[in-house]
């Protein structure tokens, strides 16, 4: 394979993939994947809890984040389309060891997101839509279990295949949004828009400071394809317009069902991750007698865009991990072979299946009393590595810009350097203040005189809250930083013995 990286870096320090690497990837398809990966049916409804505001920051943070963010990922992805992506990134800029952290908090968050949330949600709405399953039954462990393994194997299946799966999921996506947008605005037509008579669009402080972990959460990912670098035709072409494409797209499909869900759904009324297919089953009544099956086609739709979006961080994600492993960065380059014939890094995705498994299995038994609040703030925290990884990668992309210069970049950010530095400022500002909202709920409240009842929110005390998070952070870093040693004494050279044989005493 050929890559700029091969004119910035020797051959021998980049990892080895055993030639099983192929261009499957054009334009269309990594902007399905982009779609696949970053529009998030778990969170519409988390988004619409906060009421008008929620449409007013939604709209706001896509101008003020999503924009600058995607010209930032568009430029250094054409520039350096190497498999692995921000791991490769990160490497150049700032070394192995860094790029190896960056990448197991940018990694860990989608097993565990997949085992821990989007498998419960799924669940839940097959439960309530499609077939009972029951609580704790065969029949709820049987599809968690396969819900989870399905979007493994989604990953496992060569790129060629796997790539279909996950266009169908952002075709899917799209279209059950498109049709409950379209649906609502029916709705509220034929009965009138009630919920926008007690919905306030002026933003608020309050408002801000609890919506901008969820929307960065939902808004960032657009970097995602590029973990597949050397798996598309003409990156340089095609990756700055398929961002350009998906991010609109995203924009798009976060917003509109916001507002369709807000105008016709009173804000006290929704119900968080439920919100979605609730919103559905009051606006469906439009479709009389068929509104019962429409609705049931609804749901089935979905779950496969949960699963489908499942696969795709983990096709990414595990890409990013296994190069890691692969260049000698995590434990062991065994842990990163890619399979000669698939071309999928196979142990890495199995690996990201036990994950998946046991917060699953965890999430089960811990689903009452106060182990299910514990459960809820670790999960919490584990998604928000994501955010964490960003401060790291930004970084390592300004380094990049100013260190090399000589990299062809068929793409520029607007106003050449300068522009490309507000860019990174800006996005970093915004990540730090979700990171921090995230991982120490109710300091900025307090700093601007919000009242914000911590037990009530979380379940339990701050202390323990800060226990659990900073815990579940620190147990990560020491897993990577234990990971970067035995990687880095594993390809040591062993030494020699002196002439003569060993020295005795």
């Amino acid at each position: 394979m050929s890559s700029n990286l091969s004119t910035t870096e020797p051959r021998a320090s980049r990892p080895e993939t055993g030639g099983a690497l192929q261009r499957s990837l054009k334009r269309f398809d990594i902007t399905a994947m982009a779609i696949a990966a970053v529009i998030s049916f778990d969170t519409v409804g988390q988004i619409a809890t906060g009421g008008g505001e929620a449409a007013t920051w939604t709209a706001f943070i896509a101008l003020f984040f999503l924009v600058p963010y995607a010209l930032l990922f568009a430029e250094t992805g054409a520039a350096f389309p190497q498999e692995g992506g921000p791991y490769v990134w990160v490497k150049l800029a700032l070394g192995r060891p860094a790029a190896a952290l960056t990448t197991l908090m940018y990694w860990v968050t989608n097993p565990i997101w997949l085992g821990g949330s989007l498998v419960f949600l799924a669940a839940q709405t097959w439960d309530g839509f499609v077939f009972h399953l029951g609580s704790g039954t065969v029949a709820d462990y049987v599809f968690k279990l396969l819900f989870v393994w399905v979007a493994i194997l989604t990953a496992v299946v060569s790129l060629r295949r796997g790539k279909w799966i996950t266009t169908a999921g952002a075709a899917t996506k799209v279209l059950a949004l498109a049709l409950f947008t379209l649906t609502a605005v029916l709705y509220g037509v034929r009965h009138g828009f009630h919920g926008l008579a007690d919905t306030r669009f002026t933003p608020t402080t309050a408002g801000f400071l609890a919506l901008v972990p969820i929307l960065l959460f939902a808004y960032v990912g657009f970097e995602a394809p590029n973990a597949a670098g050397e798996e598309m035709h003409d990156p340089q072409a095609d990756v700055p317009a398929a961002l350009g494409r998906s991010a609109t797209v995203a924009a798009c499909c976060y917003l509109l069902p916001v507002l369709a869900l807000l105008a016709v759904v009173p804000a006290r009324q929704v119900t968080g991750i439920g919100g979605f297919m609730e919103g559905a089953r009051l606006v469906f009544g439009v479709y009389g007698v068929a509104a019962g099956p429409l609705l049931k086609i609804t749901a089935v739709m979905f779950v496969l865009a949960l699963l489908t979006q499942g696969s795709a961080w983990m096709i990414v994600s595990d890409r990013m991990q296994a190069m890691a492993a692969a260049d000698g960065g995590f434990f062991t380059r065994a842990l990163g072979a890619f399979h000669p014939r698939l071309g999928t890094p196979v142990r890495t995705n199995l690996l990201s299946g036990v994950v998946a498994t046991v917060f699953m299995l965890a999430a089960m038994r811990l689903a009452n009393g106060d182990a299910a609040d514990v459960f809820a703030v670790v999960l919490t925290v584990a998604v928000t590595t994501l955010l964490l990884s960003y401060l790291v990668v930004v970084p390592a992309l300004v380094l990049l810009r100013l260190r090399r210069p000589d990299v062809p970049r068929p793409y520029r950010v607007p106003f050449g350097t300068r522009g490309f530095l507000f860019c990174a400022a800006l996005v970093y500002a915004w990540i730090l203040i979700g990171s921090w909202s995230a991982l120490f709920p109710g300091v900025l409240e307090h700093l601007f005189g919000i009242g914000y009842a911590f037990h009530d929110v979380w379940g339990i005390s701050r202390a323990s809250f800060e226990t659990f998070t900073l815990g579940t952070v620190a147990a990560l870093l020491i897993v990577g930083a234990v990971g970067v040693v035995v990687a880095r004494r594993a390809d040591s050279p062993p030494r020699e013995s002196p002439p003569g044989g060993p020295v005795s005493t």
